[in-house]
């Protein structure tokens, strides 16, 4: 019989953060019963909730010594590598069962505790003895769906790190038998997290915009798993199971099936209005579309960014303090340092050609030239692919890109009508008059959209008409559910009487000392999501017009002093492991980086968990391998054509302003260009640690890294190639996690069988 009585702690129900508390009648023991917690819509809600918490905010964290992933592989060296802690013991090759420094926070453990929250979920809220909530069909049936998908990306997790793991779908028992448990196979658990993303599937859309299991969501739905979500799962798993690492002779995933996965994921995406991001920024904001896009925050309701099926929810990368250039204000290490490795990855812009066609000794210090490619050794970092100048900073790369000039950044505000109180608004055109009916008249704005820029002075600013001079008015920082506090301190703001129009401005300094607004999560939100609440005054009969109403950030302008990676330069190489502010390889990461980001603002980007471009070329890879790079695959979504794996990569590549890749490459020769796509596309971005992996080819990869020692003799740069120390990471063991000692011992005490990874 199933137990009903497993209790939830209260400190668990605090951590869903969807404001539970005052919907909680708990019983003296402080506990609940499963029947309590799904006999409430409330709590039923935060249940669901409980089982997204446990998803991983990818970024610079592990163990604590705030590094990406990529500082475990060939794509780049942290500069701590002889302080203690988890580089250290990585690079040292002192990784065990005990002590996986590459693990981070999101173990075995912890996915296995979210599979079973959401196994708790989805066997409660289908059992009617226990599920007794009165909940809208279409509301309950989008959370099932969630949660099937939820649980899917959970065990993707696991499996591209440990390989197969138990499959469990229902909640345990207390009197379960532990000793039947078994491991099951790589094919097995991808056979599992598919059918659940195909359950989610199933599930009609309700049509309705705010509820449901969909495609589109509304950006204050941040954080929701979408039906693109399922896709990307199941694609990324069929693309994992066909690979040399997890593909057996008998193995269902061919590459051929594992084509017909991805393509039809690419195609449902792009069917349902997905594409590469491609806006042009203002040269005072980012180099290209590339870069603009891993430093703007994505919209879920793809209003502006249509390539992000699901960024990081909480997590900015930090780049500009946790690897950051010596040169930036408040810059605490100087991180994760590309590698050399990586920047010989990046092509040539006017050839397409790859410069480096790999390397004449062990030790990665003679490259073999692709002499056709216009690569130039005594300039080695002239005309390279355009991603290249996004995501590294090289020596005499600029540190800004402004102009030398004070310089505006605009964020236009609208007032919503329906958010008023004792206002009666009348719009027309782009003027909007206000009128106080009387009481305490207010009205609320749109949200900033986006951090301000608080290096320089930040002003509310208006245009308007005024029938009356107004001496008190207030403008509040507000997040959802009101207002924080307030914006100005001291005296009230005086509007001056005005038949025609008139600039009004409001230095916002003090309500960014004091409340953060729009600059830091102050007041319980993201920055982007603060808006203004504006009381022209009390009593009625106030008549303002206003139109342009906008925060405007006034930049002063920035030393245009370049990053000096040359020995002895403002952001020099150093080999001393007490200076961990200096790059060890010669080169600073560039790529999330907002170069206006220092100690007084972070508007450094999020890392994507899912997009496009990874779409692209997972159908790329897939499909070369199953037909060859000009076959073209044909597609099932409506109006989504056939498309060939050189195709895809041509289309990543335009838009990165890169030639196309020629037809006629042999499969082999395809195999090393598409290879190098992902290398440079997705770098940094958590793929390259797990795709060297998946390809057996970590023997190749990662035994160590070099880096790029720079002098300077007058006016002229001398290049010399340095390898770093071997890290002994390479061996076939580090194909897989190590599972942790404690686990491996409970399971072999139940089980009698040993399931720790080869080598471990």
């Amino acid at each position: 019989m199933r137990n009903f009585i497993i209790k939830i702690f209260i400190i668990a129900i605090s951590l869903l953060g969807i404001n539970a508390c005052a919907d909680l009648d708990l019983p003296s023991d402080g506990r609940l019963t499963l029947q309590d917690m799904f006999s409430s819509y409330y709590l039923t809600r935060n249940y669901y909730g409980s089982c997204r918490a446990y998803f991983p905010q990818v970024g610079f964290m592990y163990q604590g010594q705030q590094t990406p992933l990529a500082s475990f592989s060939d794509e780049a060296h942290d500069a701590s590598d002889g302080v203690n802690g988890a580089v250290n013991g990585w690079y040292d090759n002192r990784t065990s069962s005990s002590n996986n420094p590459a693990e981070g926070s999101y173990s075995w453990a912890h996915y296995f505790q979210a599979i079973r929250k959401c196994n708790t979920f989805l066997a409660s809220i289908n059992d009617p003895e226990i599920a007794t909530a009165q909940i809208d069909e279409d509301e309950k049936n989008g959370w099932i769906g969630e949660v099937h998908v939820l649980r899917a990306f959970y065990y993707l997790q696991l499996i591209k790190r440990y390989g197969g793991v138990p499959i469990i779908n229902t909640p345990y028992e207390v009197t379960h038998d532990f000793s039947q448990d078994h491991r099951a196979t790589f094919e097995e658990c991808a056979d599992f997290i598919i059918a659940d993303c195909d359950a989610a599937l199933t599930i009609p859309e309700s049509g309705k915009s705010d509820i449901g299991f969909r495609w589109n969501i509304s950006d204050n739905e941040r954080g929701t798993i979408t039906r693109a979500f399922a896709y990307a799962v199941k694609s990324q798993t069929a693309l994992y199971a066909a690979s040399p690492l997890w593909n057996t002779a008998n193995s269902k995933y061919t590459w051929t099936m594992a084509a017909e996965i991805t393509k039809e994921a690419l195609d449902q995406c792009l069917a349902h209005g997905f594409e590469l991001f491609n806006t042009k920024p203002a040269k005072n904001i980012a180099q290209n579309a590339y870069a603009y896009y891993f430093i703007l925050r994505s919209d879920p309701s793809r209003s502006v960014d249509k390539e992000t099926i699901f960024e990081t929810t909480a997590a900015r990368t930090n780049v500009w303090k946790y690897a950051g250039t010596p040169i930036t204000e408040g810059v605490e290490k100087a991180g994760a340092g590309p590698s050399q490795e990586l920047v010989d990855a990046y092509g040539m812009q006017a050839t397409g050609e790859m410069p480096i066609l790999g390397y004449s000794d062990a030790q990665h210090l003679e490259p073999i030239i692709n002499q056709s490619s216009g690569y130039d050794l005594s300039n080695p970092y002239n005309g390279r692919d355009p991603r290249f100048y996004a995501s590294i900073y090289y020596n005499n790369a600029p540190r800004t890109l402004s102009s030398g000039n004070i310089e505006k950044e605009l964020y236009p505000l609208d007032f919503i009508e329906n958010a008023a109180n004792n206002i009666s608004v009348s719009v027309n055109g782009d003027e909007t008059t206000l009128t106080s009916t009387g009481g305490d008249p207010w009205i609320h704005t749109t949200k900033i959209g986006r951090a301000l820029n608080s290096a320089g002075k930040s002003v509310i600013s208006f245009q308007y008409k005024s029938n009356k001079t107004v001496t008190d008015a207030e403008f509040f920082f507000c997040v959802a559910g009101g207002p924080q506090g307030g914006v100005e301190s001291g005296s009230n703001i005086t509007i001056e009487k005005a038949s025609e129009w008139k600039r009004f401005e409001y230095d916002l300094s003090t309500a960014i000392t004091t409340w953060g607004f729009g600059v830091n999560a102050s007041g319980g939100a993201a920055p982007e999501n603060h808006f203004l609440r504006f009381d022209p005054t009390r009593g009625e009969g106030y008549e303002i017009t206003i139109k342009d109403f906008q925060i405007e950030t006034s930049i002063p302008p920035q030393a245009a002093t370049p990053v000096e990676t040359f020995v002895g330069g403002n952001c020099g190489i150093s080999n001393d492991i007490t200076q961990t502010r200096f790059t060890r390889t010669g080169y600073y990461l560039r790529k999330f980086n907002n170069y206006k980001s220092n100690v007084n603002v972070d508007a450094d980007g999020l890392m994507k968990i899912f997009r496009l471009a990874e779409l692209y070329l997972n159908f790329a890879e897939a499909a070369s391998n199953a037909v060859g790079p000009d076959v073209a695959v044909e597609g099932k979504a409506s109006g989504i054509g056939a498309l060939s794996a050189r195709e895809a990569v041509n289309i990543v590549r335009v838009r990165a302003d890169m030639p196309p890749l020629p037809a006629g490459l042999s499969s082999e020769e395809f195999q090393v260009r598409y290879r190098n796509e992902r290398q440079v596309e997705l770098a940094f971005e958590e793929h390259r640690f797990f795709d060297v992996r998946r390809w057996k080819i970590l023997n190749e990869t990662d035994k160590f890294v070099t880096g790029m020692r720079i002098t300077k003799n007058g006016e002229e740069y001398i290049y010399n190639r340095i390898k770093l120390q071997d890290r002994g990471t390479n061996a076939d063991k580090y194909l897989m996690f190590p599972i942790n000692l404690s686990e491996v011992t409970k399971m072999e005490s139940s089980t009698g069988e040993n399931w720790q990874n080869p080598g471990w």
